[in-house]
């Protein structure tokens, strides 16, 4: 059968067969292979053919924040287990043996033992070897150590008495820097067995007694002033268990010794 057309007749074109039939498991021509549908073919609703799915790759890296978690629990515990060893250890010490490790401390009940010694209590202005003093001969009143401010110069006489009852006595210069004061002034105020006051001349900006020790510094923010007060704080008391709130104190500043029993208390 023939189609007319403007060109002439169209033939239908001549479909060649071989005779063959496909190879086993080779798809037919404009089939996929397994797909048992000609290649090309819709899908349902007339959409377009359906793409292979792509498999979606999951991570398998490592969960950081439990191990860092972990690591910094254990290094906390290592730390609390560290620092208690060595709080025991220093305690079992003994005090001397701690004070004697602070770089720069001067042990005079070691070296100069006689400097010391006293029979009586003594009134009036004495004389004393080391500057500030740091024990010997002294007045009968003493300074009242509560954890005492003093902004004014005292009588070494009556704080000699109270590093006998085992008190810590800050100096510092006069022209010390505010900022420095108020640092000493909080190791200070309100801890028994603990005064400061300025002292006249002094060679370092800062110097530490207790009865028969020294240490000067150049700095309030020298760690080794907390750690001079905590050591030697009531330990180094020759009466022990006479606290600074007893007996005759006084609380007044000035160089003059303050000797006057009616001061007790004030």
């Amino acid at each position: 059968m023939s189609i007319s057309t403007p060109g002439g007749p169209e033939r239908r074109p001549t479909v060649v067969t071989t005779g063959k039939k496909p190879a086993a498991g080779r798809p037919a021509s404009g089939a996929k292979a397994g797909s048992g549908k000609p290649a090309g073919t819709p899908r349902a609703g007339g959409k377009g053919p359906r793409k292979p799915i792509t498999p979606v790759k999951v991570s398998q890296g490592r969960a950081w924040g439990p191990i860092a978690l972990f690591v910094a629990v254990g290094l906390l515990a290592v730390g609390i287990v560290g620092y208690g060893a060595w709080a025991s250890f220093q305690g079992a010490k003994g005090w001397e043996k701690q004070a004697s490790d602070i770089d720069g401390i001067v042990n005079i009940r070691k070296s100069d033992p006689e400097s010391l010694k006293y029979e009586s209590h003594k009134s009036g202005p004495l004389t004393y070897k080391y500057s500030p003093p740091v024990g010997g001969v002294h007045n009968a009143t003493w300074q009242r150590c509560l954890g005492d401010v003093y902004d004014a110069p005292i009588a070494s006489e009556n704080a000699v008495h109270s590093l006998e009852h085992g008190a810590v006595w800050i100096t510092y210069r006069p022209d010390l820097p505010k900022a420095d004061v108020d640092k000493l002034a909080s190791l200070v105020r309100g801890k028994d067995f603990m005064l400061m006051s300025p002292y006249e001349g002094l060679d370092k900006a800062v110097s530490l007694q207790a009865w028969g020790y020294q240490l000067k510094v150049d700095s309030a923010s020298d760690p080794r002033v907390k750690e001079f007060a905590t050591t030697l704080a009531q330990n180094a008391s020759m009466e022990a268990g006479v606290p600074c709130s007893s007996g005759s104190y006084t609380t007044g500043t000035g160089t003059t010794p303050r000797d006057m029993p009616a001061e007790s208390g004030s």
